[in-house]
């Protein structure tokens, strides 16, 4: 697995190359734009501009998280705001919103060199119906037609609702067809389903292009350091690596653990050498 974090790290704070530059001294070759107007903002083109330079200028590889704050959330955003974005919300109104709001931060592609984006199929603990179904091959459809002209694959995260079960992904997917559709498969949340992280690695296999990476203590989605809660690493790394070697693995770390630029900078290093080291023995070991 390649090395990467997320700017969700830094979600409280405006991104700028210079926090860029710290995530890249980590050692990270995968950066996730996290995509929220008041942290990254895909809206304005000087900031999108100077974050293009960037990524031109260094060669890290980048990809996208979608929106998951409105804009009004956005605009008054604090570290207390619930998301609530939704590309499969009963109403309709706001399943266009969601939509929108996509699309807009999907064309930061015509400057950054984007390979793929992560989506959220609804919200924290919404149930598995037919409507939920229908939402979500709706959802795909259209922003997989919006992303593959700009050359960016389509990933759907495994989440703590009903509707992103490994097996309720997998229908989804073999019902739409989407034969091009992938999945990021975060490593947190799988630990928290009552199957199981090796359960998912099994099931979802080859369809994996990304991972998120982050620890906690089997009660709450905490988003901690990866060795911080009770997740097995040592097992985690040996069976992602044999499901999907070439996948970047992304931290995708609590803005709200008050991580400094040089802690974040430790820390995130410290893991990636773990990482490569626990690599290292699984393929002597071999």
């Amino acid at each position: 697995m390649h090395p990467g974090i997320s700017t969700h790290v830094f979600l409280s704070q405006r991104l700028h190359p210079g926090l860029l530059d710290a995530l890249q001294r980590t050692g990270a070759r995968t950066i996730e734009l996290f995509a929220a107007r008041h942290h990254f903002d895909y809206t304005d083109r000087a900031v999108v501009r100077e974050l293009a330079t960037w990524f031109n200028d260094t060669g890290v590889a980048a990809t996208l998280h979608q929106p998951i704050y409105t804009r009004e959330q956005s605009e008054n955003w604090s570290r207390h705001v619930s998301p609530t974005l939704s590309l499969i919300a009963p109403e309709k109104t706001h399943r266009i919103e969601a939509m929108d709001e996509v699309k807009r931060a999907l064309e930061v592609a015509e400057q950054i060199s984007i390979s793929a984006i992560t989506l959220h199929l609804g919200l924290k603990d919404d149930p598995w119906d037919e409507r939920a179904i229908e939402n979500s091959l709706t959802a795909i459809e259209h922003i997989k037609a919006f992303a593959q002209p700009l050359g960016i694959k389509v990933l759907v995260e495994n989440l703590q609702n009903d509707v992103t079960t490994p097996e309720h992904l997998l229908e989804i997917l073999h019902i739409g067809h989407f034969d091009t559709v992938g999945i990021t498969l975060d490593a947190g949340h799988a630990h928290l389903s009552d199957s199981g992280m090796e359960h998912a690695l099994e099931l979802l296999g080859g369809r994996i292009h990304e991972f998120h990476v982050h620890d906690n203590h089997g009660l709450r989605d905490e988003h901690l350091w990866p060795g911080s809660g009770e997740i097995d690493w040592t097992k985690f790394v040996r069976l992602a690596g044999k499901v999907a070697s070439e996948a970047p693995a992304i931290l995708e770390i609590a803005y709200d653990l008050n991580d400094t630029t040089d802690s974040v900078l430790s820390r995130a290093s410290e893991v990636f050498s773990n990482q490569a080291r626990i690599e290292e023995t699984l393929q002597e070991s071999a």
